[in-house]
């Protein structure tokens, strides 16, 4: 075979005519992208998409609510996403806004506690969602591949929290320096 077919063959437009992007293949790749999941081989995506549910929502709609039980991991495969806290005083911040490739919600993976802020389709949006029973029972099933995922859980938490640590110290030190903090 020459060059110039072999060439031919592999082109980007020739491959998408004869093997067309599938669903499953763009939630395998975003779930490969995602650091929970760095660790995981391609049969252990594969595994693991059995798993997976995906949800739409329009743009206003909760996906859920500050106070509700967390119980599973959002991926963004289309739209924006508000992550909103409301103070005991009734006022609301959005804390972050999050869209397609992000995730959010990974602590309820890991505990049983409330969501501490709620999530709003701020467009409509498309999501996956792993559900905590179904991640235990991918855990309980092969419980080498639940260690690497709860070790991504694990280095995810740590680096947010060193990222809310950092945020914290600049905070109090613009403070000080203003004189509107004691220390």
């Amino acid at each position: 075979m020459s060059d110039e077919i072999k060439k031919t063959n592999h082109s980007s437009f020739w491959t998408n005519i004869f093997h067309p992007v599938t669903e499953q293949d763009v939630l395998s790749k975003s779930l490969q992208s995602i650091p929970l999941f760095k660790s995981l081989s391609k049969k252990d995506i594969s595994i693991l998409m059995t798993h997976i549910h995906k949800r739409a929502y329009v743009a206003g709609e909760y996906i859920f609510y500050q106070g509700d039980p967390g119980i599973g991991l959002y991926l963004i495969i289309e739209g924006k996403v508000l992550i909103r806290r409301e103070s005991d005083e009734g006022d609301k911040i959005t804390l972050a806004v999050i869209q397609k490739g992000d995730f959010f919600g990974e602590l309820a993976l890991v505990d049983n506690d409330k969501r501490s802020a709620s999530a709003i389709a701020d467009s409509d949006t498309e999501l996956y969602v792993i559900f905590k029973p179904d991640l235990d029972e991918f855990i309980e099933k092969y419980p080498k591949k639940g260690i690497k995922i709860l070790q991504g859980i694990t280095e995810i938490t740590a680096s947010r929290l060193r990222t809310l640590n950092e945020d914290y110290f600049n905070l109090r030190k613009e403070k000080i320096s203003e004189g509107n903090y004691d220390s």
